[in-house]
Parts: C-alpha cells; structure tokens; sequence
C-alpha cells in the first residue's frame, strides 16, 4: 500500500474542489470546515524613518520585551522560553514569539476561551535604508470578520493604525536617543 502526504497544492485543490461542491479525488481526503466560515482578513504595514543604523536602532527597541516601553504598558516580562527565541511568550497578551531575523521579529496572539480566534500576527521590522538611516516597520494582519459590520471593522483598523503609528512614533525617539514624554493617564478598563 502507498500512501502520498498532502501537499499545499493538494490542499488547495481539495478545498476549492469541496466549495465548488466538487468530490475530491480518490484517495485525497475532504478537509473539514473552517471554524470560522467567511474570514474577513485585514492587514496593515506602518513605517517611520529613523536617522539611526538598523542594527542600532534594534538593539535599542527590538528586544521581544521592548514593547513594554515603546506602547507605554506597565511591565513586560517573559512567562516562558528565553526572551528573543522561537516559542517565547511574553506577559503583554501572552504573544508567541513565532517567528524572527536578525532584525525583525513576528509574533501571534493564543486562542483565547470563548472568543473566537481572529489570527493575530504582528511583525515589528528594522529595515536599512543607507549605512547611516533605517526604517522601522510594523505589520499586523487579522480577521475581524467577527466584528458587527463594516463600520466596526473600519473603526477596528483605525484604532489599530492609531495605537501602533504612537508605537512606531515612541521607538524612532527611543532610537534616535531621545526620552519619551510622560505616559498619558490611562482611565478604568484600558
């Protein structure tokens, strides 16, 4: 008996061949339905220029804890694995570290019980631009198809373009050698 692994391409052509109400061929199992059937995928890639090497300019925010400082959280620590490798997760949201180079890394956010997973993935970048200059990059890209209607998922992207363009803006000072200002106040439940 032979048996074949599936590969992305035979994925791909099961699943397509199942919504098209097709049988997938012999041998090549259905997939089962997603758990969340229509997926509203969104992503959005921020930048800031910074006068300061790459490799400086992540030496300075890039450590997978940084962002305690940078997003003005009380504290960032590290509940398991070793802060800047694969399978770190830190205390702010519990996010994996899942993936990294010498001067980016991605993380993702765990499923949480009773919320529907929405994917979460962030990618923070520093970017060389000259010998002397870079620039900071941050992506994030998620479903938030589970949000009410199309005005709850354009205020969902604004607010996350706000919070991370603050973020973007705090790391350049940082970098650069600057201080950051005082925190703003943060009111009940933020």
């Amino acid at each position: 008996m032979t048996r074949t692994k599936m590969t992305g391409a035979t994925a791909l052509l099961v699943c397509c061949l199942a919504a098209a109400g097709q049988t997938p061929p012999p041998g090549r199992a259905a997939q089962a339905p997603l758990v969340i059937p229509n997926p509203h995928y969104v992503s959005i890639e921020l930048e800031v220029d910074v006068a300061r090497p790459a490799a400086e300019v992540w030496k300075r925010v890039g450590k997978y804890c940084d962002i305690g400082e940078w997003m003005r959280l009380p504290s960032c620590t590290i509940l398991s694995g070793k802060d800047g490798e694969l399978g770190a997760v830190r205390s702010i949201a519990n996010e994996v570290l899942v993936g990294k180079t010498e001067l980016s890394y991605t993380y993702t956010q765990p499923v949480r019980e009773g919320r529907p997973y929405n994917l979460y993935h962030g990618t923070l970048e520093a970017r060389p631009v000259t010998a002397t200059t870079s620039k900071l990059v941050y992506v994030l890209m998620w479903d938030n198809s589970m949000l009410a209607d199309d005005t709850a998922r354009e205020n969902d992207v604004a607010n996350r373009k706000r919070t991370f363009t603050t973020a973007l803006n705090n790391m350049k000072i940082l970098a650069e050698g600057g201080t950051l200002p005082p925190a703003p106040a943060r009111g009940p439940g933020r």
